[in-house]
């Protein structure tokens, strides 16, 4: 790798974290920076996992009060989040990278517009919290199927299939949100290190950079507001869609 890809692929794991810790949308940044560096489609996406893993783990750690609360909820629907994770992943590695390529556009088109209606799908406060019955088990295992297949917007959608579902206190909900994605990321990595198709070098060089982020991201939120991030985040969505479009 040259100085300058080195220091574009630090750049976006330092800024995905940021914007994960403030509104989210890490995904977009990293698999962006992925492809511009040359690597295939499906290699970018499998790699922009491991590269998101970290921030997963510490953020269900923060709400570990929270998730020790909910942990009927936890193993119901971690189990189905496994299964249906498991069977995104291996999709994905059924895919050839030009079959991948001809659907990342619409998948980025897509997630940018789950994306940008996050504010709309964010659950209201309620003081309904019921146990996950069929609806939501279903709607979780097909956020689950999309998350290990490409991942962009999974959080989102996940909140607003958890408050559909489910209701209760925000906080409680994204404590689920975030274990769940924990363990969708997780067996992701495991199968796509299993298939050859993760770029540890570039991870190598990302995941520093979004330990930093992460801690940045903090103080920028105190300073940033949502709005602003968001819009930016849209921007680099709607961006990388039509560079794909364009040179497909």
């Amino acid at each position: 790798m040259s100085i300058s890809t080195i220091i574009m692929l630090f750049l976006a794991g330092f800024l995905s974290s940021a914007v994960n810790a403030i509104a989210g949308g890490g995904t977009f940044l990293t698999f962006g920076a992925m492809t511009l560096a040359g690597l295939p489609p499906i290699v970018a996406n499998a790699t922009s996992s491991i590269v998101q893993f970290p921030g997963y783990v510490t953020s269900a750690l923060a709400y570990a009060k929270e998730i020790r609360k909910d942990m009927r909820e936890v193993l119901v629907l971690g189990a189905i989040s496994l299964v249906g994770g498991l069977a995104g992943a291996l999709i994905l590695l059924s895919l050839s990278n030009p079959s991948f390529r001809a659907m990342v556009p619409w998948l980025l088109l897509a997630a940018t517009a789950i994306f940008a209606a996050g504010p709309l799908l964010r659950p209201k406060a309620s003081t309904q919290d019921t146990p996950s019955g069929p609806l939501g088990w279903a709607i979780q295992f097909v956020t689950a199927i999309y998350g290990g297949f490409f991942g962009a917007g999974m959080g989102i959608m996940m909140l607003a299939g958890l408050g559909l579902s489910k209701g209760g206190d925000y906080h409680r909900l994204n404590a689920l949100k975030n274990v769940l994605a924990m363990v969708i990321a997780a067996v992701a990595i495991v199968v796509f290190a299993g298939g050859n198709v993760v770029a540890w070098l570039q991870a190598a060089v990302m995941i520093p950079g979004g330990a930093l982020g992460g801690y940045a991201g903090v103080w920028l939120a105190r300073r940033v507001p949502q709005a602003i991030i968001r819009a930016l985040v849209v921007a680099v969505g709607l961006l990388l869609a039509v560079y794909y479009f364009v040179t497909g």
